[in-house]
């Protein structure tokens, strides 16, 4: 690649150009041109402005570094720098890249090549420990909605494929799934808190005969198999694998709308509901947790601002505890108001290489939910622990 290249982030992103943009696009996305002279001739210089101009001229240094390096290819050179940018540079979080935005950037190269290289499928994941308390706490969530009788809406901003077949290679490849929905399966007695939660995933395996637990239920198909005939169902995937799965799984379900589109941009578009009333579920990947965490709190600034009264689930990964804590701090500092947070810890937070657990916090929580997640936590946790270190908790970050 050749010095003088830039990489532009629009429709022609991460395509090398040799002679130059024109002078109008280069103004127009950050980079300033200039003709100075090298060796007896003159040559354009590129150089980047802050903004998106120093992201993508940063991120094409990153390319030019895997290639002289020999990592990679050029075609797979830009995704692995797209992906590591994303996962381990602050100025890749403070940009919006991560969010798809502005609007004329909407298929921004960045993201893309960071969809191609993501190594996060949940199939490898599914049932796990993880799954077994953000499901349980996502049909406590509905059921308090449920006892009012008017309709709600249900919005997922990054819905997956909706069931996991646990006989896939997979899920066997992990064998995840038997140290998170597989012990409440085998457990002797099961406490009232989870009866909700395992009598929906016996209805997701109904045409089983033998009564084998093989299909693992998604949060699209927890949530359609709990709501009533009048609620409904906004569900939000952006590869298209999965859109194309949940679009098949729900072919015919009237309630159900699938948008293959990035869950955090089209989340304007679809709030405040109709309904008045709902829930809002944000459960991504997390592959670049730093990134994903910021854009998160950007995401919640302007939904808690268009949608005061609707109910957010946030689900996070913990690893290193002291990792989550701006994230958690966040909340106070911009106000947010009714913020509860629960923790499922399954073995001691000092190791960065495993998922030690997880949480959950819901804005503008129901009435004694709170009392609710003790009861479930204190049964989930002696279930799913996998050391004698394992603990919960459930706080509030802010009240009313």
């Amino acid at each position: 690649m050749q010095a003088g290249a830039v990489t532009d982030c629009t429709a022609r992103a991460m395509r090398v150009v040799h002679s130059g943009p024109p002078q109008h696009l280069l103004r127009r996305h950050g980079v300033v041109a200039m003709m100075v002279r090298r060796g007896g001739r003159k040559r354009r210089r590129l150089r980047a402005t802050p903004g998106y101009g120093g992201c993508r001229h940063r991120l094409h240094w990153r390319v030019r570094q895997h290639q002289r390096q020999g990592k990679h290819r050029h075609d797979h050179a830009r995704k692995h720098a797209a992906r590591e940018a994303l996962q381990t540079e602050p100025w890749a979080a403070k940009v919006q890249h991560a969010q798809m935005v502005p609007a004329r950037i909407r298929r921004c190269k960045l993201r893309q090549c960071y969809d191609a290289a993501m190594n996060y499928h949940h199939a490898f994941h599914a049932g796990n420990f993880a799954d077994v308390f953000k499901h349980a706490i996502l049909l406590g969530l509905i059921d308090t909605l449920k006892a009012k009788p008017t309709p709600f809406c249900y919005i997922d901003t990054h819905a997956g494929a909706g069931r996991y077949d646990l006989r896939h290679e997979e899920a066997r490849k992990t064998g995840e799934f038997i140290d998170g929905m597989q012990r409440l399966h085998i457990a002797t007695s099961l406490p009232e808190s989870l009866r909700r939660y395992f009598d929906l995933l016996r209805a997701a395996n109904a045409g089983d005969e033998n009564g084998h637990l093989h299909i693992y239920p998604g949060s699209p198909l927890f949530a359609s198999l709990a709501l009533r005939a009048d609620d409904r169902l906004v569900l939000c995937e952006t590869q298209l694998a999965e859109a194309t799965a949940l679009k098949r799984l729900f072919a015919g379900d009237p309630r159900v709308g699938v948008h293959q589109r990035d869950g955090y941009t089209a989340l304007s578009g679809f709030i405040p509901p109709h309904e008045r009333r709902g829930l809002i579920l944000i459960d991504p990947p997390f592959e670049a947790q730093e990134a994903e965490f910021r854009t998160i709190e950007s995401t919640l600034a302007k939904t808690c601002a268009r949608w005061s009264t609707g109910i957010h689930a946030i689900w996070y990964p913990i690893k290193l505890r002291r990792q989550t804590l701006p994230f958690l701090r966040w909340f106070a500092a911009h106000g947010v108001k009714k913020t509860l947070v629960a923790e499922l810890m399954i073995d001691a937070d000092d190791s960065p290489l495993r998922l030690n657990g997880c949480g959950m916090v819901v804005v503008n929580a129901p009435w004694q939910f709170d009392r609710w997640l003790e009861r479930l936590l204190a049964d989930l946790t002696p279930l799913l622990a996998r050391s004698p270190r394992a603990s919960h908790r459930v706080e509030w970050l802010t009240h009313e």
